[in-house]
């Protein structure tokens, strides 16, 4: 299968479809990712915060493929806010790579580094130990220094527009950022949120793109039809369906039969897109993915 790529406001190319690796464990991904490469793939999506950098790194040379070929994205997680260099040397050092080709922030909050967990820190209330004192754009003014030392690109995950809005309008804001990776299927198409990123030069990833584990989304009828009309699978799909809308598709999988018939996409004709696209309004809104911030608000709507 030939995949396309996007081109990044910073003129790098990112392919259009990845392999996500969300709660995969280490040993899981590890033979993921090398089912990955050999069906095709050239992009894997990881992040500190999913404690399988080491496996993934151990894949990609293992795999024998050479290094230039591969797209790899990982991400810098809450507690290292105030050092994102300090995040990605630790994130180097696990994949055992000099770069990666795209660094997000992966959540727009800062977590106590110093509090009663390494990853998740919390307060005697049960809530998360954020620091109030520090903010994303704090953040990103640091994560532009790391362009070309040790990253590519540069992006953000889980931004709305209000987020984004506050962001790009900061003095210390240089470089726009070139992804925002952000849960995106039928049941959350983010219409609002496509059309402002695009409009900002900024390319969307969609997380989750088949919405969540046992999606009914894979059952949907709708979704079956389309997918009798190209003789291929509902994920196939829905798959297409965030290419088609010019959205990088990041599908996770551990099952070597489902990665392999993840990359065999189809070119939607515009009539099934935009019939995904309003799917929406009869199934209805849902995120799956809202982890609870209070009293910081990530997510300030579903638009």
């Amino acid at each position: 299968m030939t995949i396309p790529s996007f081109t990044l406001n910073d003129g790098n190319k990112i392919p259009a479809l990845g392999l996500g690796t969300w709660q995969s464990t280490p040993d899981e991904v590890y033979h993921a990712v090398l089912t990955a490469l050999e069906a095709g793939y050239r992009h894997i999506d990881t992040a500190a915060a999913y404690g399988n950098e080491r496996s993934i790194g151990r894949a990609i040379k293992d795999s024998k493929i050479p290094r230039e070929e591969i797209y790899v994205t990982t991400k810098l997680w809450c507690t290292f806010h105030k050092d994102p260099r300090a995040g990605l040397d630790e994130s180097l050092e696990k994949l055992e790579l000099d770069y990666v080709d795209l660094f997000l922030v992966h959540w727009p909050v800062m977590l106590n580094p110093n509090g009663n967990d390494l990853k998740f820190p919390t307060l005697p209330d049960g809530n998360r130990d954020i620091v109030h004192d520090w903010n994303f754009v704090n953040t990103w003014e640091k994560m532009q220094g790391l362009v070309g030392n040790g990253t590519t690109s540069i992006g953000v995950s889980n931004m709305d527009v209000v987020n984004l809005e506050k962001l790009l309008s900061a003095k210390t804001t240089k470089i726009v950022p070139s992804v925002n990776q952000v849960e995106l299927h039928p049941n959350l198409p983010q219409h609002k949120l496509v059309e402002y990123c695009k409009s900002k030069g900024i390319v969307l990833e969609a997380y989750s793109p088949l919405g969540s584990t046992d999606s009914p989304l894979l059952k949907n009828e709708d979704l079956v039809a389309i997918g009798e009309k190209y003789g291929v699978s509902s994920a196939t799909i829905l798959i297409s369906w965030s290419i088609w809308r010019g959205v990088v598709v990041l599908p996770k999988s551990v099952t070597p039969s489902r990665i392999e018939s993840n990359f065999k996409t189809v070119d939607l004709k515009d009539e099934d897109g935009e019939a995904i696209n309003k799917l929406y309004e009869k199934i209805g809104v849902k995120r799956y993915i809202n982890p609870n911030w209070s009293p910081l608000v990530v997510f300030h709507s579903d638009d």
